[in-house]
C-alpha cells in the first residue's frame, strides 16, 4: 500500500513539472512573437512628413499569404542613407567644342585660285593667258619691228591705265585719249628703263595686228585688250619668248 502511494506521488510530481515547463515555454514564445510583430510594424511604417522611397530597393520575391517574410525591411534611416549614397549622373548632352576653321596657307590659297600668267611668243605673234597650267585665252598681237624689237625675258605687270593718253617719243607731243590715240582703249605696262615704257595696248590701226610693226610695244585689238585688262593685275607674271 505504501509502495503504491509513493508511485502515485511521483507520477503527480512529473505531470506538474511537465505542465510548468509547457506554461513557461508558451509564455516565452508569445512574448517573442509579440516583440517580432511590434518590430515588423515599426519597420514598415514611415515617420510622418517623410515621403516613401519606393524605388530605393528592388524586392527579389513577393512573400505569399501563408509564408511570412524571412528578411526584415530596412528602417527609414537606412533607406535615407542608401538613397543619399546613390550617385546622380548628369543627363544633359555635353556641349561640343567650338570648331575653329584652319587657316589656309598662302601657297595653298594661291594654288586653289590658279594664278594667272601671260606668255608672249614673238615668233607666234600671240599672247597666251594661263590660269594655273591651262591656257584660258589666246590673242593675236603686233610686235616690235626691226631695230625696235620687243625685249625678251621675265617681267611683271607694273602699270594699268584705262583710256590712256600718248606722248610722242620724238616730239613729246601729247595726244589725249580718244579713238585716234595710238594706245587705244587700255594700257598694260611690263617693262621700263626708267625713261621709256613697253607694254600691251590697243590700237586704231587694226591691220597692223599680227605683224612686226611697233616701236617695241605689243599692239592688240581694242576688244581683246579690254578683256585682258580685266584678267591681269599688278604683279601678274609676263614671260616674253623669242
Amino acid at each position: 500500500m505504501v509502495l503504491k502511494l509513493q508511485r502515485h506521488r511521483k507520477s503527480a510530481l512529473r505531470r506538474f513539472a511537465y505542465q510548468s515547463v509547457a506554461v513557461c515555454l508558451g509564455g516565452t514564445m508569445m512574448a517573442g512573437f509579440s516583440s517580432a510583430k511590434a518590430f515588423s510594424q515599426e519597420s514598415i511604417s514611415e515617420p510622418a512628413g517623410e515621403p516613401a522611397i519606393e524605388s530605393a530597393i528592388e524586392p527579389t520575391s513577393e512573400p505569399t499569404e501563408n509564408e511570412p517574410s524571412t528578411s526584415a525591411q530596412p528602417t527609414s534611416d537606412k533607406l535615407r542613407a542608401l538613397f543619399e549614397s546613390i550617385v546622380v549622373r548628369p543627363t544633359v548632352a555635353p556641349v561640343p567644342a567650338e570648331v575653329v576653321p584652319e587657316m589656309m596657307p598662302a601657297a595653298a590659297a594661291e594654288t586653289t585660285e590658279q594664278t594667272v600668267r601671260l606668255r608672249l611668243s614673238l615668233s607666234d605673234r600671240k599672247v597666251y593667258v594661263y590660269r594655273g597650267e591651262n591656257i584660258e585665252a589666246t590673242y593675236p598681237v603686233a610686235i616690235g619691228k626691226s631695230g625696235w624689237e620687243t625685249p625678251t625675258g621675265e617681267f611683271k605687270v607694273i602699270s594699268q591705265i584705262n583710256q590712256p593718253g600718248w606722248t610722242n617719243p620724238f616730239t613729246d607731243e601729247v595726244m589725249p585719249p580718244g579713238p585716234d590715240n595710238p594706245l587705244g582703249d587700255r594700257w598694260i605696262g611690263f617693262w621700263t628703263d626708267g625713261n621709256n615704257t613697253i607694254g600691251f595696248h590697243g590700237t586704231p590701226n587694226r591691220e597692223s595686228v599680227g605683224r612686226a610693226a611697233s616701236h617695241g610695244c605689243v599692239r592688240m585689238y581694242n576688244e581683246d585688250i579690254r578683256k585682258l585688262f580685266e584678267i591681269v593685275a599688278l604683279g601678274t607674271s609676263v614671260t616674253v619668248e623669242p
